[in-house]
Protein backbone atom coordinates (compact mmCIF):
# COMPACT_ATOMS: atom_id res chain seq x y z
CA UNK A 1 0.00 0.00 0.00
CA UNK A 2 1.06 3.48 -1.20
CA UNK A 3 1.74 6.00 1.65
CA UNK A 4 0.93 9.21 1.42
CA UNK A 5 1.56 12.63 3.06
CA UNK A 6 -1.21 14.97 4.75
CA UNK A 7 -2.07 16.56 1.12
CA UNK A 8 -1.89 13.07 -0.94
CA UNK A 9 1.68 13.11 -1.89
CA UNK A 10 2.83 9.97 -2.12
CA UNK A 11 5.80 8.86 0.20
CA UNK A 12 9.31 6.33 -0.11
CA UNK A 13 8.08 5.00 3.23
CA UNK A 14 6.50 1.44 3.86
CA UNK A 15 6.07 1.62 7.18
CA UNK A 16 2.33 3.20 8.57
CA UNK A 17 3.27 4.20 11.63
CA UNK A 18 6.04 6.15 10.31
CA UNK A 19 3.83 7.60 7.74
CA UNK A 20 1.68 8.44 10.45
CA UNK A 21 3.94 9.81 12.61
CA UNK A 22 5.46 12.35 9.51
CA UNK A 23 2.32 13.87 8.79
CA UNK A 24 1.29 14.85 12.37
CA UNK A 25 5.27 16.07 13.01
CA UNK A 26 4.50 18.40 9.41
CA UNK A 27 1.37 19.47 11.13
CA UNK A 28 3.08 20.32 14.19
CA UNK A 29 6.01 22.06 12.40
CA UNK A 30 3.47 24.19 10.47
CA UNK A 31 1.80 25.53 12.93
CA UNK A 32 4.84 25.90 15.37
CA UNK A 33 3.38 23.44 17.67
CA UNK A 34 5.71 21.54 20.24
CA UNK A 35 5.69 17.81 19.85
CA UNK A 36 7.12 18.62 16.04
CA UNK A 37 10.53 17.07 16.52
CA UNK A 38 9.62 13.84 19.07
CA UNK A 39 6.79 13.06 16.04
CA UNK A 40 9.49 13.54 13.51
CA UNK A 41 12.23 11.98 15.47
CA UNK A 42 9.33 8.77 16.19
CA UNK A 43 8.94 8.52 12.50
CA UNK A 44 12.78 8.13 11.83
CA UNK A 45 12.82 5.11 14.58
CA UNK A 46 10.61 3.59 12.56
CA UNK A 47 11.49 3.70 9.29
CA UNK A 48 15.55 5.12 9.55
CA UNK A 49 15.55 5.33 5.57
CA UNK A 50 12.68 7.57 5.81
CA UNK A 51 14.42 10.36 3.36
CA UNK A 52 11.70 12.71 4.10
CA UNK A 53 11.66 12.58 7.75
CA UNK A 54 15.33 13.49 8.40
CA UNK A 55 14.82 16.44 5.94
CA UNK A 56 11.68 17.62 7.95
CA UNK A 57 14.04 17.17 11.02
CA UNK A 58 16.71 19.09 9.54
CA UNK A 59 14.61 22.07 8.45
CA UNK A 60 13.00 22.26 12.46
CA UNK A 61 17.03 22.86 13.29
CA UNK A 62 17.47 25.29 11.20
CA UNK A 63 14.37 27.18 12.24
CA UNK A 64 16.08 27.05 15.71
CA UNK A 65 19.30 27.94 14.37
CA UNK A 66 20.86 24.66 15.35
CA UNK A 67 22.65 24.97 11.96
CA UNK A 68 25.04 21.89 12.66
CA UNK A 69 22.47 19.68 13.55
CA UNK A 70 20.56 20.85 10.46
CA UNK A 71 23.47 20.40 7.83
CA UNK A 72 24.08 16.58 9.80
CA UNK A 73 20.70 15.72 9.04
CA UNK A 74 20.06 17.21 5.84
CA UNK A 75 23.07 15.52 4.23
CA UNK A 76 21.83 11.99 5.87
CA UNK A 77 18.47 12.79 4.07
CA UNK A 78 20.12 13.59 0.57
CA UNK A 79 22.55 10.09 1.10
CA UNK A 80 18.84 8.23 1.41
CA UNK A 81 17.01 10.00 -1.46
CA UNK A 82 19.80 9.33 -3.73
CA UNK A 83 19.19 5.48 -3.72
CA UNK A 84 15.56 5.87 -2.22
CA UNK A 85 13.02 8.31 -3.11
CA UNK A 86 10.81 9.39 -5.67
CA UNK A 87 11.37 12.54 -8.30
CA UNK A 88 8.98 15.10 -6.06
CA UNK A 89 11.25 14.33 -2.87
CA UNK A 90 14.67 14.26 -4.50
CA UNK A 91 13.62 17.80 -5.49
CA UNK A 92 12.35 18.22 -1.94
CA UNK A 93 15.41 17.77 -0.27
CA UNK A 94 17.68 19.60 -2.49
CA UNK A 95 15.55 22.52 -1.83
CA UNK A 96 15.84 21.82 2.04
CA UNK A 97 19.44 21.86 1.40
CA UNK A 98 19.97 25.14 -0.48
CA UNK A 99 17.93 26.65 2.30
CA UNK A 100 19.92 25.12 5.12
CA UNK A 101 22.98 25.57 3.67
CA UNK A 102 22.64 29.47 2.86
CA UNK A 103 22.04 29.11 -1.42
CA UNK A 104 18.83 31.17 -0.39
CA UNK A 105 18.79 32.85 -4.20
CA UNK A 106 18.47 29.65 -5.11
CA UNK A 107 16.50 27.55 -3.10
CA UNK A 108 13.80 30.26 -3.95
CA UNK A 109 14.14 29.65 -7.56
CA UNK A 110 13.87 25.75 -6.97
CA UNK A 111 10.98 26.27 -4.54
CA UNK A 112 9.21 28.32 -6.87
CA UNK A 113 9.34 25.88 -9.73
CA UNK A 114 8.43 22.74 -7.72
CA UNK A 115 5.67 24.40 -6.43
CA UNK A 116 4.08 24.33 -10.33
CA UNK A 117 5.17 20.97 -9.95
CA UNK A 118 4.04 19.98 -6.68
CA UNK A 119 1.94 22.79 -5.70
CA UNK A 120 0.81 20.42 -2.35
CA UNK A 121 4.35 19.84 -1.56
CA UNK A 122 3.36 22.11 1.87
CA UNK A 123 6.63 22.08 3.23
CA UNK A 124 8.74 23.73 0.18
CA UNK A 125 5.50 25.61 -0.70
CA UNK A 126 5.93 27.49 3.34
CA UNK A 127 9.77 28.31 2.56
CA UNK A 128 8.86 31.74 0.35
CA UNK A 129 6.17 32.47 2.64
CA UNK A 130 5.93 34.13 5.94
CA UNK A 131 7.18 37.29 7.67
CA UNK A 132 10.75 35.14 7.67
CA UNK A 133 10.61 33.78 4.31
CA UNK A 134 12.37 33.49 1.39
CA UNK A 135 10.54 36.07 -0.26
CA UNK A 136 10.99 38.34 2.91
CA UNK A 137 14.98 38.04 3.18
CA UNK A 138 15.68 38.03 -0.52
CA UNK A 139 15.94 41.98 -0.84
CA UNK A 140 12.93 42.23 -2.96
CA UNK A 141 10.86 45.61 -3.04
CA UNK A 142 7.89 43.90 -3.99
CA UNK A 143 7.80 40.19 -1.74
CA UNK A 144 4.60 41.38 -0.18
CA UNK A 145 3.10 41.26 -3.66
CA UNK A 146 5.24 38.56 -4.51
CA UNK A 147 3.75 36.41 -1.68
CA UNK A 148 -0.20 37.05 -2.76
CA UNK A 149 1.03 36.19 -6.41
CA UNK A 150 2.04 32.83 -4.88
CA UNK A 151 -1.27 31.99 -3.26
CA UNK A 152 -3.00 33.13 -5.54
CA UNK A 153 -1.60 30.96 -8.06
CA UNK A 154 -1.91 28.05 -5.97
CA UNK A 155 -5.34 28.32 -4.37
CA UNK A 156 -7.04 26.32 -6.90
CA UNK A 157 -5.16 23.34 -5.22
CA UNK A 158 -6.73 23.46 -1.75
CA UNK A 159 -9.41 23.08 -0.46
CA UNK A 160 -11.58 26.10 1.35
CA UNK A 161 -10.88 24.11 4.96
CA UNK A 162 -7.06 23.87 4.34
CA UNK A 163 -5.83 25.44 7.41
CA UNK A 164 -2.06 25.90 6.61
CA UNK A 165 -3.06 27.41 3.15
CA UNK A 166 -5.90 29.71 4.61
CA UNK A 167 -4.16 30.88 6.97
CA UNK A 168 -0.64 31.90 5.02
CA UNK A 169 -3.07 33.75 1.93
CA UNK A 170 -4.61 35.39 4.02
CA UNK A 171 -1.10 36.48 6.25
CA UNK A 172 -0.12 37.56 2.80
CA UNK A 173 -2.92 39.85 2.17
CA UNK A 174 -2.88 41.50 5.41
CA UNK A 175 1.32 42.04 4.43
CA UNK A 176 -0.14 43.05 1.30
CA UNK A 177 -2.39 45.92 2.69
CA UNK A 178 -5.43 43.75 1.04
CA UNK A 179 -6.23 43.74 5.18
CA UNK A 180 -9.79 42.93 5.51
CA UNK A 181 -9.56 39.80 2.96
CA UNK A 182 -6.84 39.20 5.23
CA UNK A 183 -8.47 39.28 8.47
CA UNK A 184 -11.14 37.10 7.07
CA UNK A 185 -8.95 34.22 5.66
CA UNK A 186 -6.76 34.49 9.32
CA UNK A 187 -9.61 34.13 11.53
CA UNK A 188 -10.75 30.78 9.40
CA UNK A 189 -7.48 29.57 9.47
CA UNK A 190 -7.25 30.08 13.50
CA UNK A 191 -11.12 28.96 13.72
CA UNK A 192 -10.00 25.57 11.51
CA UNK A 193 -7.16 24.66 13.62
CA UNK A 194 -7.10 27.16 16.87
CA UNK A 195 -3.47 24.72 18.31
CA UNK A 196 -1.61 26.79 15.80
CA UNK A 197 0.83 29.29 16.31
CA UNK A 198 1.44 30.47 13.20
CA UNK A 199 -2.69 31.28 13.03
CA UNK A 200 -2.77 32.92 15.93
CA UNK A 201 0.11 35.47 15.21
CA UNK A 202 -1.29 36.02 11.34
CA UNK A 203 -4.73 37.00 13.12
CA UNK A 204 -2.84 39.21 15.88
CA UNK A 205 -1.12 40.89 12.73
CA UNK A 206 -4.11 41.43 11.03
CA UNK A 207 -5.87 43.03 13.63
CA UNK A 208 -3.24 45.30 14.60
CA UNK A 209 -2.78 46.16 10.59
CA UNK A 210 -6.53 46.78 11.00
CA UNK A 211 -6.29 48.97 13.82
CA UNK A 212 -7.83 46.80 16.07
CA UNK A 213 -5.03 46.81 18.60
CA UNK A 214 -7.22 45.95 21.73
CA UNK A 215 -8.93 42.76 19.72
CA UNK A 216 -5.00 41.56 19.70
CA UNK A 217 -4.58 42.10 22.34
CA UNK A 218 -7.31 40.20 23.88
CA UNK A 219 -6.83 37.48 21.03
CA UNK A 220 -3.45 37.07 22.45
CA UNK A 221 -4.31 37.20 26.54
CA UNK A 222 -6.83 34.01 25.81
CA UNK A 223 -4.49 32.15 23.52
CA UNK A 224 -1.12 32.47 24.69
CA UNK A 225 -1.78 29.97 28.09
CA UNK A 226 -2.91 27.16 25.48
CA UNK A 227 0.69 27.46 23.58
CA UNK A 228 3.16 25.75 25.85
CA UNK A 229 6.36 28.61 26.78
CA UNK A 230 8.61 26.05 24.74
CA UNK A 231 6.84 27.52 21.90
CA UNK A 232 9.16 29.23 19.35
CA UNK A 233 6.76 31.86 18.89
CA UNK A 234 5.44 32.32 22.89
CA UNK A 235 7.86 35.25 23.55
CA UNK A 236 6.84 37.00 19.76
CA UNK A 237 3.24 36.62 19.93
CA UNK A 238 3.38 38.81 23.80
CA UNK A 239 5.11 41.39 21.73
CA UNK A 240 2.52 42.06 19.49
CA UNK A 241 0.26 42.29 22.83
CA UNK A 242 3.53 44.61 24.48
CA UNK A 243 3.07 47.10 21.49
CA UNK A 244 -0.31 47.14 21.76
CA UNK A 245 -0.12 48.32 25.36
CA UNK A 246 2.16 51.14 24.24
CA UNK A 247 -0.32 51.68 21.51
CA UNK A 248 -2.95 52.69 24.31
CA UNK A 249 -0.13 54.60 26.25
CA UNK A 250 0.02 51.75 29.02
CA UNK A 251 3.84 51.17 29.29
CA UNK A 252 3.58 49.81 33.30
CA UNK A 253 1.43 47.08 31.26
CA UNK A 254 3.54 46.63 28.19
CA UNK A 255 6.81 46.49 30.34
CA UNK A 256 5.01 43.69 32.49
CA UNK A 257 4.44 41.78 29.31
CA UNK A 258 8.21 42.37 28.12
CA UNK A 259 8.96 40.68 31.60
CA UNK A 260 7.15 38.00 31.47
CA UNK A 261 7.64 36.68 28.14
CA UNK A 262 9.87 38.61 25.73
CA UNK A 263 12.79 39.06 27.91
CA UNK A 264 15.23 37.15 26.93
CA UNK A 265 16.24 35.31 30.12
CA UNK A 266 12.29 34.18 29.83
CA UNK A 267 12.03 33.20 26.30
CA UNK A 268 12.19 29.95 23.93
CA UNK A 269 12.29 31.86 20.92
CA UNK A 270 14.35 31.80 17.84
CA UNK A 271 17.02 34.18 18.10
CA UNK A 272 16.16 36.60 15.32
CA UNK A 273 13.44 37.11 16.91
CA UNK A 274 14.15 37.78 20.38
CA UNK A 275 16.93 39.95 19.02
CA UNK A 276 14.49 41.81 16.81
CA UNK A 277 11.91 41.99 19.16
CA UNK A 278 13.49 42.93 22.65
CA UNK A 279 15.66 45.86 20.59
CA UNK A 280 12.24 47.49 18.84
CA UNK A 281 10.08 46.58 22.07
CA UNK A 282 12.89 48.60 23.81
CA UNK A 283 13.27 51.04 21.66
CA UNK A 284 9.73 52.23 20.70
CA UNK A 285 9.33 52.07 24.41
CA UNK A 286 12.29 55.13 24.82
CA UNK A 287 11.51 56.64 22.20
CA UNK A 288 8.06 57.37 22.63
CA UNK A 289 8.83 58.99 25.96
CA UNK A 290 8.90 56.01 28.81
CA UNK A 291 11.67 55.39 30.86
CA UNK A 292 13.79 51.63 30.09
CA UNK A 293 14.14 50.04 33.59
CA UNK A 294 18.26 49.57 34.18
CA UNK A 295 19.56 46.46 33.01
CA UNK A 296 17.61 45.98 30.08
CA UNK A 297 19.08 47.31 27.32
CA UNK A 298 22.37 45.39 28.61
CA UNK A 299 21.18 42.02 28.81
CA UNK A 300 19.43 42.47 25.27
CA UNK A 301 23.20 43.64 24.14
CA UNK A 302 24.13 40.89 26.33
CA UNK A 303 22.03 38.45 24.42
CA UNK A 304 22.49 39.59 21.22
CA UNK A 305 26.67 39.20 21.47
CA UNK A 306 26.09 35.17 20.69
CA UNK A 307 24.41 35.84 17.61
CA UNK A 308 24.40 37.73 14.22
CA UNK A 309 28.03 39.19 14.55
CA UNK A 310 28.94 38.90 10.94
CA UNK A 311 27.00 41.20 9.26
CA UNK A 312 24.72 40.43 6.08
CA UNK A 313 21.59 39.51 7.47
CA UNK A 314 19.58 42.93 6.42
CA UNK A 315 17.01 42.27 9.56
CA UNK A 316 19.33 41.32 11.94
CA UNK A 317 21.59 43.89 10.90
CA UNK A 318 19.26 46.85 11.70
CA UNK A 319 18.52 45.37 15.15
CA UNK A 320 21.93 44.74 16.28
CA UNK A 321 22.64 48.40 15.03
CA UNK A 322 19.34 49.78 17.19
CA UNK A 323 20.60 47.70 20.26
CA UNK A 324 24.13 48.98 20.08
CA UNK A 325 23.06 52.47 19.46
CA UNK A 326 21.31 52.47 22.15
CA UNK A 327 24.33 51.11 24.85
CA UNK A 328 26.15 53.46 23.21
CA UNK A 329 28.53 51.12 21.22
CA UNK A 330 29.41 53.76 18.67
CA UNK A 331 31.93 51.52 16.99
CA UNK A 332 29.98 48.04 16.81
CA UNK A 333 27.39 50.02 14.59
CA UNK A 334 30.13 52.11 12.80
CA UNK A 335 31.82 48.44 12.15
CA UNK A 336 28.35 47.02 10.76
CA UNK A 337 27.97 49.92 8.51
CA UNK A 338 31.43 49.33 7.11
CA UNK A 339 30.86 46.07 6.30
CA UNK A 340 27.57 46.15 4.70
CA UNK A 341 29.03 48.79 2.43
CA UNK A 342 31.43 46.75 1.85
CA UNK A 343 29.40 43.89 0.84
CA UNK A 344 27.75 46.55 -1.33
CA UNK A 345 30.38 47.91 -3.41
CA UNK A 346 30.81 44.02 -3.89
CA UNK A 347 27.65 43.51 -5.26
CA UNK A 348 26.42 40.81 -2.49
CA UNK A 349 23.98 42.43 -0.15
CA UNK A 350 20.35 41.92 -2.09
CA UNK A 351 18.77 44.43 -0.10
CA UNK A 352 21.07 47.28 -0.61
CA UNK A 353 21.78 51.23 0.79
CA UNK A 354 18.64 50.83 2.70
CA UNK A 355 20.30 48.15 5.24
CA UNK A 356 23.59 50.79 6.42
CA UNK A 357 21.50 53.54 6.19
CA UNK A 358 19.12 52.61 8.84
CA UNK A 359 21.92 51.52 10.64
CA UNK A 360 23.75 54.71 10.30
CA UNK A 361 20.38 56.12 11.08
CA UNK A 362 19.80 54.54 14.30
CA UNK A 363 22.89 55.75 16.04
CA UNK A 364 22.25 59.61 15.05
CA UNK A 365 19.17 59.28 16.77
CA UNK A 366 20.07 57.67 19.68
CA UNK A 367 22.93 60.46 20.27
CA UNK A 368 19.82 63.12 19.60
CA UNK A 369 21.47 64.23 16.03
CA UNK A 370 17.36 64.91 14.61
CA UNK A 371 18.98 65.95 11.56
CA UNK A 372 20.83 63.88 11.07
CA UNK A 373 18.47 60.83 11.26
CA UNK A 374 15.69 62.73 8.81
CA UNK A 375 18.99 63.28 6.21
CA UNK A 376 20.20 59.41 6.20
CA UNK A 377 16.53 57.70 6.44
CA UNK A 378 14.30 60.38 4.56
CA UNK A 379 16.01 59.24 1.08
CA UNK A 380 15.57 55.35 1.79
CA UNK A 381 12.30 55.52 3.21
CA UNK A 382 10.25 53.87 0.87
CA UNK A 383 12.98 50.88 0.48
CA UNK A 384 13.16 49.95 4.32
CA UNK A 385 10.60 46.31 2.96
CA UNK A 386 13.66 45.73 1.67
CA UNK A 387 14.85 44.34 5.31
CA UNK A 388 12.36 41.52 5.75
CA UNK A 389 10.48 41.29 8.24
CA UNK A 390 6.62 42.22 8.74
CA UNK A 391 4.95 45.66 8.74
CA UNK A 392 4.60 44.91 12.15
CA UNK A 393 8.40 44.81 12.47
CA UNK A 394 9.71 47.59 9.98
CA UNK A 395 7.12 49.78 11.61
CA UNK A 396 10.07 51.29 14.26
CA UNK A 397 12.19 52.53 11.14
CA UNK A 398 9.06 54.54 10.26
CA UNK A 399 8.48 55.49 13.88
CA UNK A 400 12.21 56.71 13.92
CA UNK A 401 11.88 58.71 11.05
CA UNK A 402 9.18 60.16 12.20
CA UNK A 403 10.38 61.56 15.14
CA UNK A 404 12.74 62.47 14.28
CA UNK A 405 11.03 65.00 11.78
CA UNK A 406 8.90 66.10 14.44
CA UNK A 407 12.33 66.58 17.05
CA UNK A 408 14.06 69.01 13.96
CA UNK A 409 11.24 71.51 13.44
CA UNK A 410 9.80 69.07 9.97
CA UNK A 411 6.70 69.85 11.70
CA UNK A 412 4.79 69.87 7.29
CA UNK A 413 6.38 66.39 6.86
CA UNK A 414 6.03 64.90 10.04
CA UNK A 415 1.92 65.72 9.80
CA UNK A 416 2.16 64.33 6.11
CA UNK A 417 3.48 61.02 7.48
CA UNK A 418 0.96 61.05 9.65
CA UNK A 419 -1.95 61.41 7.54
CA UNK A 420 -0.73 58.30 5.52
CA UNK A 421 -0.28 56.24 8.64
CA UNK A 422 -4.00 57.05 10.29
CA UNK A 423 -5.28 56.77 6.45
CA UNK A 424 -3.79 53.31 6.51
CA UNK A 425 -4.42 52.06 10.65
CA UNK A 426 -5.78 54.54 13.05
CA UNK A 427 -3.58 54.36 15.93
CA UNK A 428 -4.12 56.07 19.35
CA UNK A 429 -0.45 57.02 19.38
CA UNK A 430 -0.31 58.73 16.13
CA UNK A 431 -3.65 60.60 16.95
CA UNK A 432 -1.95 61.44 20.20
CA UNK A 433 1.41 62.13 17.80
CA UNK A 434 -1.23 64.33 15.31
CA UNK A 435 -2.85 66.29 17.94
CA UNK A 436 0.67 66.98 19.87
CA UNK A 437 1.54 68.83 16.23
CA UNK A 438 -1.58 70.66 15.81
CA UNK A 439 -1.39 72.17 19.12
Amino acid sequence: MTQLDSRGLPLSTTSDRAAELYREGIDLLLSNWPGAAEALGEAIAADADFALAHAARARLHAIRAELADAKARIATAEEIVARRGNERERSHVEILSLAIRGHSSKALQRALAHADTWPRDILILSLPLGAFGLFAFSGMADHNQARVDLCERHARHFDADDWWFVTYRGWSHVENGNVTLGRALTQRGYDLRTNNANAAHALSHAMYEGGAGEDAEKLVANWLPRYDRTGILHGHIAWHAALGALERGDPERALAIYADYIQPSVTAGMPVNVVSDTASFLWRLQAYGHRVPTGLWAAAATYSKQYFQKAGFPFADVHMALIAAAVGDRAAVERRVQALTGMIEAGTLAAGPVVPAICRAALSFAEEDYVGCVRILEPVATEVVRIGGSGAQREVIEDMLLLALMRSGEAVKARALLDRRLHCRPSPRDTRWYNLLAA
